[in-house]
């Protein structure tokens, strides 16, 4: 029909030439056939990795909230159950345990959590679940870590309602401890944070040693490349200042050497007014164009210091919380360059792809954007 349509004679040989075709499509099918058997084979040597994917899970693995659910299934792969323990939309600061993290702990394996006092509802589920086989893997274990005093000392008054209050379970008292828990913002120590989960598992689970191994690898070498970007476009901004809304940044700041200051100390805290006036004199000395709230909290009260200074507002996502369920393998990455970009525009003002590429290519002068007239023919 299709040779007809378009003016051409078939060919006399065209049968000849589909048998030829079909002897040579059957040969394929068995050489095909021939590979896969062969494949097979290799598959069942003891020599190869099909250990390393079970169709079961070996581990069912507890991790406290979203960044170390991220590396922890980043890790684990197919090879554990792993099921976090808050849900999404609830940071670890605004949580209160109930009577299912019981049981969900008497049923785990193993128990994965940042440390340093970011879960401080877990001693008492660890010990109301009475599960003697629990392994509690602290991703914390081994990073060098700023404590909070030194934070509040340098850039916070602290007069706040909470100064004098034991720390409860209660969202009201949360409060940090000793040490600041938002290690998880830099890539560096996240690094460590892998490490740390990855030896975790393998004492749980010896036979995954080569899949976790593997794994780890892979996500650790992600997290080098991100690392490897961000300081090469926060480098021209070195010992700038930027505000956040609660104390999550000193560790992403220590390590691209930044400096960061903040309005409260956890996001349900209220400002004092001293604080507000800090902020508001830090604005203006450094000269920020943006301050950067978050999204579980800060909105309300950014928004009304922008309007006062004139300034924009912009979203800083520390992690602790996330939209909806189902949050795909890559978000920690994915969100921590979005980050990135955000932190540029309020230390510039710029737009981040201009910005990008002038800190990419070493131009130090000011991009300008000049209309030209384009002819059109029709």
């Amino acid at each position: 029909m299709f040779t007809k349509k378009l003016g051409l004679k078939p060919r006399r040989k065209n049968k000849q030439w589909l048998f030829r075709l079909g002897q040579y499509a059957g040969s394929m099918v068995m050489c095909t056939g021939m590979a896969l058997g062969l494949g097979s084979c290799a598959t069942n040597s003891p020599s190869s990795s099909s250990s390393m994917m079970p169709t079961q899970p070996t581990l069912k693995v507890v991790t406290t909230f979203l960044p170390i659910t991220q590396f922890t299934k980043a890790v684990a792969g197919n090879r554990a159950q792993v099921i976090q323990l808050l849900p999404t939309t609830i940071s670890p600061h605004d949580y209160q345990a109930k009577p299912d993290d019981v049981l969900t702990l008497t049923q785990a394996d193993v128990l994965v959590q940042n440390g340093l006092g970011m879960e401080e509802f877990l001693e008492d589920l660890v010990k109301n679940a009475g599960n003697s086989k629990l392994k509690v893997i602290d991703s914390s274990q081994g990073i060098q870590t700023i404590t909070s005093a030194s934070i509040e000392g340098k850039d916070h008054d602290h007069n706040h309602d909470h100064e004098s209050k034991p720390q409860t379970n209660s969202k009201k008292d949360h409060v940090h401890g000793l040490y600041n828990p938002h290690i998880w913002l830099d890539p560096k120590r996240v690094v460590q944070q892998v490490q740390t989960i990855r030896d975790g598992l393998i004492a749980s689970d010896p036979d995954g040693k080569t899949l976790y191994t593997a794994n780890a690898a892979i996500y650790i070498e992600q997290l080098k490349e991100l690392d490897a970007e961000t300081t090469q476009l926060l480098l021209p901004y070195a010992n700038k200042t930027f505000v956040a809304f609660h104390d999550f940044a000193p560790y992403f700041a220590q390590s691209y050497n930044l400096n960061a200051t903040f309005l409260v100390d956890v996001p349900n805290e209220n400002p004092s007014p001293e604080d507000v006036k800090r902020i508001v004199n830090t604005v203006k000395q450094t000269q920020l164009k943006a301050i950067l709230t978050e999204p579980q909290a800060g909105e309300r009260i950014f928004a009304t210091l922008s309007k006062d200074l004139a300034i924009q507002v912009s979203v800083f996502d520390p992690l602790e919380t996330a939209p909806v369920d189902g949050i795909p393998p890559n978000y920690y990455l994915t969100t921590m360059r979005q980050n990135v970009k955000t932190l540029l525009t309020a230390l510039t003002g710029k737009s981040t792809v201009l910005q990008a590429l002038s800190n990419w290519y070493g131009f130090t002068q000011p991009w300008v954007i000049i209309p030209q007239r384009v002819a059109i023919r029709f």
